[in-house]
């Protein structure tokens, strides 16, 4: 069965899906994802790289063969507004009173503006290493913001 090519759009020109359209999943116990906290103001980290570790080829000095080595991965760093309440924060205060870690499966995923998923990544065994609440100022009148920086073991990539 062949997928649907995306068709053109006011909303989405060229047919290129928006970088709004988005949620976060945090999976309980590595199955149940938990509904409440999916919404997210940004996403940020989305990136992969493979180390390559030079290879001198024999008897020619002037060739270096770069192989793959490994893949790195920057953290996951997700930004909201500050939300009373929510399971996540239950398992953050963990992480930062109690130093109890709890590793879950993360998914964001990218929504057609039909809300029809069109790409997905999936980071495996993610856990909190930073978490930061933007400054309290008395003079500005603006949501404040809740910062969570995810490290995790592998993001898996699905793009359709």
């Amino acid at each position: 069965m062949a997928f649907p090519l995306p068709t053109l759009s006011v909303d989405s020109p060229l047919g290129m899906p928006l970088a709004h359209r988005f949620a976060v999943f945090f999976f309980v116990a590595g199955v149940i994802p938990n509904p409440l906290d999916i919404r997210f103001q940004r996403v940020s980290g989305l990136s992969t790289r493979v180390e390559t570790e030079p290879m001198k080829q024999g008897g020619k000095n002037l060739i270096t063969k770069q192989l793959p080595k490994r893949l790195t991965y920057e953290n996951l760093v997700l930004e909201r507004g500050f939300i009373v309440g929510s399971p996540l924060n239950i398992q953050l205060n963990d992480v930062m009173n109690e130093f109890k870690f709890f590793r879950s499966d993360v998914l964001v995923t990218l929504f057609s503006e039909a809300a029809v998923p069109i790409s997905a990544w999936m980071f495996k065994e993610a856990f909190p290493v930073r978490w930061a609440t933007a400054d309290l100022n008395a003079q500005d009148d603006r949501i404040l913001i809740d910062t969570l920086e995810l490290c995790y073991s592998r993001m898996l990539t699905v793009r359709l």
